[in-house]
């Protein structure tokens, strides 16, 4: 059976009072059919006091994103220590080493990307993008987040806009989430 994957996340922090991650609706099964086009692949967990946004097999995402709230209960909301732990567990765990997907985390404090080799990430710059479209989503990020006054919520509509009108993996049912 072929799996089916989940696409294009941006995330984009304009100072603490400015924090948005969003998400395309399109979840393809294999290479060539399209089996959703208005997927949620965003949401606020941890009181709506955390966003997160993930890419990959969708089935894997919903699992990480569960243990992920759960970590962040045995850590008191403390992002970072959250996003540790379960990546020392998504590395370690012989169940968890086989889940797919990347994540997007972020609060009015950081943002993070989670990977499954035990990474996490805290971009450089107040923005990321993941997923089949994200190479896409993140230039035009930059470009709009360095070269404008948009907003966040702005900047992330418009990059996956831009990422949907360019990658076959991604579409223009956005999901935006905010603090």
């Amino acid at each position: 059976m072929e799996q089916m994957r989940a696409t294009t996340i941006v995330a984009v922090r304009r100072g603490s009072n400015d924090v948005c991650i969003a998400g395309d609706g399109q979840v393809t099964m294999g290479e060539t059919a399209i089996m959703k086009a208005g997927a949620k692949k965003v949401q606020k967990i941890y009181k709506d006091q955390v966003l997160v946004g993930f890419a990959g097999g969708v089935a894997d995402a919903f699992s990480l994103r569960e243990k992920f709230e759960k970590k962040l209960e045995e850590h008191s909301g403390n992002l970072k220590r959250a996003a540790v732990a379960l990546a020392q567990d998504w590395r370690m765990d012989k169940v968890m080493r086989n889940l797919e997907a990347l994540m997007i985390v972020m609060n009015e404090e950081g943002m993070l990307l989670i990977s499954g080799n035990g990474e996490v990430i805290e971009p450089d710059q107040d923005f990321v993008a993941i997923g089949s479209g994200g190479n896409y989503a993140y230039a035009a990020a930059n470009a709009l987040f360095n070269h404008t006054d948009m907003s966040a919520e702005e900047i992330c509509r418009e990059a996956l806009m831009i990422a949907s009108s360019i990658c076959v993996y991604t579409n223009d049912h956005i999901s935006v989430e905010k603090l």
